[in-house]
């Protein structure tokens, strides 16, 4: 019993701190605002507990970001078409950057925070090179398409975080629009083949 209550502790605190931190993310001004100490205070643990647990700030929110990505990863690598593996690459190459651009949307100043944390380049940090590579696998499916891995690093930019921020948090486009100008770009890259309909 005395070896299981500390990893009892260990997850009570880990999930507190996810939801303290998820919550600062969602409701601040700027994603650069959270600290470390907001999100320690907010979750009734000392800092100590954040760093040996995550790491750093850059550790806490890879976990959170890969916490709230779960669903859609799940439904990326196990789940039906249009997202799943199994489906036509001129169909899940736009489900897979709607499916993604929602994500932003939903998370504007997660995704921020977590582009912010890139190395020296942003296209060499994890989550991007797997993006990339999941995007350039299924291009390379299309015939007669060129250059799958260019045109996976373009379509990758139209749904950058901070140009989701741009449209969607400055200029209050509407998330339908977005959706809908993202699904016409995508058409014209692979060459109007897209799908016909708008995203639901």
């Amino acid at each position: 019993m005395t070896e299981r209550r500390p990893r009892k502790d260990a997850a009570r605190n880990r999930a507190a701190v996810l939801a303290a931190a998820d919550t600062l993310f969602t409701e601040c001004e700027s994603p650069e605002d959270v600290t470390m100490a907001d999100i320690a205070t907010a979750a009734g643990v000392g800092k100590g507990t954040l760093f040996r647990a995550f790491g750093d700030r850059t550790g806490l929110i890879r976990a959170l970001y890969a916490t709230r990505l779960e669903p859609v990863r799940s439904a990326v690598e196990e789940g039906p078409p249009p997202l799943g593996p199994d489906a036509p690459p001129l169909q899940r190459v736009p489900a897979l950057l709607d499916a993604l651009l929602c994500f932003k949307l939903d998370n504007r100043h997660l995704a921020l925070a977590l582009e912010a944390t890139g190395s020296d380049s942003p296209y060499q940090a994890e989550h991007y090179e797997r993006w990339h590579s999941l995007l350039r696998s299924a291009l390379e499916q299309i015939p007669g398409l060129t250059n799958s891995d260019f045109t996976a690093h373009a379509l990758l930019a139209a749904v950058r975080a901070d140009l989701v921020e741009h449209l969607a948090g400055q200029k209050g486009v509407p998330r339908e629009d977005i959706r809908k100008q993202l699904a016409s770009f995508i058409a014209e890259v692979l060459g109007g083949t897209g799908p016909d309909e708008a995203p639901r």
